[in-house]
């Protein structure tokens, strides 16, 4: 008999999914990472799993503390997983305004949840400083720190790029993403490089979001709105540092709504505002690269967890977004024409 043992066992190993409209419109291999069949369902998965374990060995994390984190939903809902599983307790501290959905998912996984007020990030009241004071604070406390801690990055390096390199034969010619903690891009830009220098590694940015600056200028500036969440960092963290990045885009929430209406009406795959940046990001990147590319990313989490934004009528009628402004193949001709300047080239510099 052939089994798991219990459900953290269950993460990774998730199946690479070619979409078909995607790849016939740019006569490239549009592929993505399809991170929503873990048990916590998002790519966040692998990164609890990687912390806890390093974190038990190193015997920091001892049976009966608490897993304390500060995340916008995701990592606070594949702790939660992860927690339950190896037999330990979560506490999650969220800001504010995050989808009520992600509100239910950590509560439905068993986290104690913890809800803040957003604030500016050097604010002592940011969800980050709040989990890390409990964390100190507390000696049956474990704070797991996704940003700063390293095993989440090599959770990326040792177990998702190599999935990747497997499942493509090797043969990947660029891999877009969006960065949260930057442990995805991290982790999986690092090995992918390492067996092929030619992969080119695009970072993806939402409207209002820091990295394209910084990628640009060195400095972290925020320029505009978003309604994604938990993507866009604001300064360097230890994972999105070791970043093999050459190329940066931003870009603004109508192409997301317009890819996944796409993508859920000619596929059948329903779209998460992180995944629909990623893929947007995927087809800028084939628009630019030309036909005959491998082009991989992440579908980061389900469409259900963006349900009352990226999926809701009346909240893009706020926005001032329309649902039907243009076809996809409207806008990946607007990629295709698009003047090189908006993309910035990484490689080479210091």
């Amino acid at each position: 008999m052939i089994y798991k043992q219990n459900v953290a066992e269950v993460i990774g190993h998730t199946d690479l999914l070619r979409i078909p409209s995607l790849s016939q419109l740019t006569d490239c291999e549009i592929l993505v990472k399809c991170e929503f069949q873990n048990p916590g369902g998002s790519i966040k998965d692998r990164a609890a799993l990687q912390m806890v374990q390093d974190a038990i060995a190193r015997g920091e994390l001892k049976p009966g503390m608490t897993i304390v984190e500060g995340t916008a939903g995701n990592t606070g809902i594949g702790l939660a997983v992860v927690a339950k599983a190896l037999g330990f307790k979560m506490l999650t501290v969220m800001p504010k305004g995050q989808t009520p959905e992600k509100e239910k998912m950590i509560a439905l996984h068993g986290s104690e949840l913890m809800l803040v007020d957003p604030c500016p990030f050097a604010n002592p009241n940011h969800f980050y400083h709040t989990a890390k004071r409990l964390g100190e604070e507390n000696d049956s406390y474990w704070w797991a720190n996704q940003f700063e801690n390293i095993s989440n990055a090599k959770a990326h390096y040792e177990h998702t790029g190599p999935e990747i390199w497997q499942q493509t034969d090797g043969n990947v010619d660029a891999l877009v993403s969006v960065s949260g903690t930057g442990g995805t891009i991290g982790g999986c830009s690092r090995f992918l490089k390492e067996q092929n220098e030619d992969v080119q590694v695009w970072s993806i940015d939402p409207d209002g979001s820091g990295i394209y600056h910084y990628l640009k200028t060195g400095e972290y500036k925020a320029q505009g709105s978003s309604f994604t969440e938990g993507i866009g960092i604001m300064r360097t963290v230890a994972n999105f540092a070791q970043a093999r990045i050459d190329k940066g885009i931003t870009l603004p929430d109508d192409d997301l709504v317009t890819v996944s209406r796409a993508v859920r009406n000619a596929d059948g795959l329903v779209l998460g505002s992180s995944t629909a940046l990623n893929i947007a990001g995927a087809l800028f990147a084939a628009a630019k690269s030309g036909p005959g590319k491998t082009i991989v990313t992440f579908a980061c989490d389900a469409g259900e967890r963006s349900y009352s934004k990226l999926w809701n009528p009346e909240f893009l009628a706020e926005k001032g977004i329309q649902e039907d402004r243009e076809t996809i193949e409207q806008m990946f001709n607007r990629y295709k024409t698009m003047d090189d300047s908006v993309i910035v080239n990484v490689t080479g510099k210091d």
